[in-house]
């Protein structure tokens, strides 16, 4: 490579990292959400609690010294990356190609706000992302690539269980696709993408281990199904056909439950007064399984309207302006060298608002999820490419609601974790249709 293209490729690089941080960067801190509490403390606690992977735990305390701006750094970082690695596989690896996809899409979707938040949302696209390139493109990728791309799928995977089950559900279509309707797909690039899933579970085993001496996997699914179904009101229903039960502890608070699972998890003095999710856990699971097979059509109903809900709910930065007591408790108690550019942030000093910013986001990002089914639909040759991409992102997308709308409920943080990828998608088809590609 000549000097001149190392000089744009630096030059490249560090102006897409620097769009990518720029809401931490205006902030002057990492952007928080309510849950990033609950992941830091983890290591500080040594025990499992409900949908908060200790792996996404492991890297925010390693990054802690510094303010946690090398997270922020790694996760843009893997975000040019692979995205890079995408536009070469399409054959479009230039370094002005990259920015004039980084630039609009730093301005127009959500994926600035999923870079530069301590969240594990931004491991989700990703992973997807990872999986279609050593699974459909792997000719295009050197084998240290490979390596790195399996190494970043197995770590997403570990950080959510709903990123675990939406890239395992993707690999079970790319094994149907080869045995059913004989696509070609190399069995070692089946292999490649099966051993990022299984180190991923493995890596959710290990990191619980490191830090409460069980092998476990995350907790949270039967309690996240008990918010939804109270939320759909399938709970209440059940109540009120089993009550009084000596073994049900909410049959003596049924009328005191909110038909909100936010509101019940996060507010309610039943579920504080009932022990929570350790109190309360075995009473919600049996609840939720038992519901499942006493009303069967109800569940289905609600499962449908639930995922139906979830694709478009997705808009971007729910979670970011509620209260974040138990985020900044928990940084105030474990890591109190962070208070002072925490405090001084303009998230803290109630500067961040995002009305303007889904008047633009929302609409665009519907656009795209409208657009993908037509991308699928391409017939013409040219374009084999970005129907391939356009399958793998709206069987991504629609896993993701399923998942995250059946076995919790929706919310639009779920939606905007994944939704960025059907805008790159139609940024790919543009690219294609206004510029040929370019195989090195």
């Amino acid at each position: 490579m000549l000097p001149r293209d190392r000089a744009l490729w630096a030059l490249a690089i560090v102006l897409c990292l620097v769009l990518l941080m720029a809401p931490a960067l205006w902030n002057g801190f990492p952007l928080l959400e309510y849950d990033t509490g609950g992941y830091l403390a983890r290591w500080y606690e040594g025990y499992l609690v409900p949908s908060r992977a200790v792996a996404y735990g492991l890297l925010l305390n390693a990054g802690s010294g510094l303010n946690f701006w090398p997270v922020i750094l790694l996760q843009s970082a893997l975000t040019v990356w692979v995205v890079h690695l995408l536009l070469r596989a399409h054959g479009y690896g230039r370094p002005l190609v990259l920015v004039s996809v980084i630039a609009p899409m730093s301005v127009a979707t959500t994926l600035p706000w999923l870079t530069a938040i301590l969240l594990t949302d931004i491991f989700c696209g990703l992973s997807v992302i990872a999986l279609y390139l050593i699974v459909l493109r792997p000719q295009h990728l050197a084998s240290t690539e490979r390596i790195g791309l399996v190494a970043l799928i197995a770590f997403g995977v570990a950080t959510h269980s709903a990123t675990f089950a939406v890239v395992g559900g993707l690999m079970i279509c790319a094994v149907i696709a080869r045995l059913a309707i004989r696509r070609t797909i190399p069995l070692a690039a089946l292999g490649s993408g099966a051993a990022a899933v299984a180190l991923g579970a493995l890596l959710v085993f290990a990191a619980d281990f490191a830090v409460s001496g069980q092998w476990a996997w995350t907790p949270g699914g039967f309690a996240l199904s008990f918010g939804r179904m109270l939320q759909d009101g399938i709970v209440t229903r059940y109540l009120d056909e089993h009550c009084p039960d000596p073994q049900l502890r909410l049959c003596a608070h049924r009328a005191e439950l909110p038909l909100d699972a936010d509101r019940f998890f996060w507010a309610s003095d039943v579920f504080d007064k009932l022990g929570r999710f350790a109190g309360l856990g075995k009473e919600m699971e049996t609840i939720a399984l038992r519901s499942v097979a006493a009303y069967p059509w109800m569940q289905v109903k609600s499962a449908a309207a639930d995922t139906a809900e979830q694709i478009v709910a997705v808009h971007t930065g729910e979670g970011v302006i509620a209260p974040l007591w138990h985020t900044q408790g928990i940084m105030k108690r474990y890591t109190p060298w962070v208070v002072p550019q925490m405090s001084a942030a303009r998230q803290q000093r109630g500067a961040l608002s995002f009305t303007a910013i889904n008047r633009l986001h929302y609409p665009l990002a519907l656009l795209a999820l409208a657009a993908l089914p037509l991308i699928v639909l391409l017939r013409r040759k040219a374009f084999a490419d970005n129907r391939d991409l356009a399958v793998v992102v709206l069987l991504a997308v629609l896993g993701n609601a399923a998942v995250c709308g059946i076995v919790a409920d929706p919310h639009d943080r779920y939606g905007a974790r994944i939704v960025w990828l059907a805008s790159l998608t139609v940024a790919m088809v543009i690219l294609h249709a206004t510029r040929p590609p370019k195989f090195d």
